[in-house]
Order: structure tokens, then sequence, then C-alpha cells
């Protein structure tokens, strides 16, 4: 086989393969760009219940984001700060109350699968007592938005100015399941870049950069 044909043919196979890997990762998302990719996640967390209705403010769970260049993703025992309290629904516990008293006993503990998770991840009882049978294991998140590696994103700047977290994650309240609504690419960044720039944030002047070496470097 003549050695250009058989070069052109390898680097068709190459590319191929790789698209087919990134694919069977991200849901059939071309390489980086991962926008619509909505896992399922070991836990089916609402935002739209704690964002949306209950209205806590991100920055609760994901305390890192004015510190760090990563928001993070919440440690179980912050979770437990409420749900020490709160492990079922309203709707269930009162349904187990009309249920021991049809039954003419007392009315047992309600905990949602949900909110079980988390207890087994801590390695606690319903009582959120240490188990000693149990052994504490991490919550494997899956990670939605990414960016290449070749890019630096710092949290810290964005959060500082006052820019909405919903400006880069989108309608994160109203969202049962997280997805990723925007494509992240280098070209919506810059973007947004200078329409900040020539808007504001907040009612306040800024100046974002659009140098290169600004978040490649």
């Amino acid at each position: 086989m003549n050695r250009h044909v058989l070069t052109s043919v390898l680097a068709v196979a190459f590319l191929f393969s790789v698209i087919v890997l990134a694919s069977q990762e991200d849901g059939a998302h071309i390489l980086w760009n991962r926008k619509g990719y909505t896992p399922e996640q070991p836990i089916a967390y609402s935002h739209r219940l704690h964002a949306g209705e209950l209205q806590i403010d991100c920055q609760y769970c994901h305390f890192g984001a004015d510190k760090s260049r990563h928001a993070g993703i919440p440690p179980a025992s912050v979770c437990m700060n409420c749900h020490r309290f709160v492990q079922a629904t309203l709707g269930a516990i009162r349904a187990e109350d009309e249920l021991a008293k049809a039954e003419e006993r007392d009315p047992v503990p309600v905990m949602s699968a949900e909110i079980q998770k988390v207890y087994t991840a801590l390695a606690l009882d319903g009582k959120a007592e240490r188990d000693p049978d149990l052994d504490q294991s991490p919550i494997r998140w899956t990670k939605i938005h990414r960016v290449p590696d070749y890019v630096y994103f710092d949290h810290r700047p964005h959060v500082s100015v006052g820019l909405a977290c919903q400006r880069c994650h989108g309608a994160i309240e109203t969202m049962e399941r997280v997805r990723q609504v925007e494509d992240l690419s280098m070209g919506w960044c810059v973007n947004c870049h200078r329409d900040v720039n020539a808007t504001g944030v907040a009612g306040q002047e800024v100046d974002a950069s659009i140098d290169c070496v600004a978040c490649h470097y």
C-alpha cells in the first residue's frame, strides 16, 4: 500500500477512534463540548428544590467559589447540616402518621431513599450517629462543567464582581437534574467578557481581559 494512502487511512482511523471514545464518555458530545450534558448522579439532588423553592444560596453548599479556583462539590457533611433534622418529605411523614393511626401504633421514623444514601456514605445510622457496621465511602458525583486542560478558569474573580452563577450555569434553580447549558467555548467566554466590559456587572464597571494569556499560559 502506498505510504501516503496508509498514512491517510491511519489518520482517519485515529480521528474516528477519538470521536467514538469522546461520544461514549460524554453521551455523544464531541470532545470537550458538553453542552446539553445531563448525567444521572448517584443521588437525585434537586437544585430546583434547594436553590429554587427553598432559595438556599449557592455558596452555602459551594462555599469555595469565592475563595478558590474551583467552586467544589460540597462534602456530605454539609448536607447533614440540614438533613440531620430533615429526613423525608412532609408528605411521606404525614402518610406514615396516617398509617400508624389506622394500625393503632406509634409512627416510625421515615427517611427518603436519597437521603439514606447520604447517611450511608457517612456511615451513620438513622439517628445520625456513627454506625460501627458501616464504612464511610465518598459519593462519586459525575462532573459536568469542564474546560480543556489548556484553559485556566478561576471562580474567584467572577464571583467577587457579583457575576450571577446563572451566567455560566444557566437557570440552575429550575433544574431537577443539572445539565450543561453553555458550550463554554473560547468564543463564548470572549463574547461574555466583551459584553460585561460594555454593560458592567451588578451596576459596576469591570475590565474583563480578552488577552490570550489571561486564560492560556
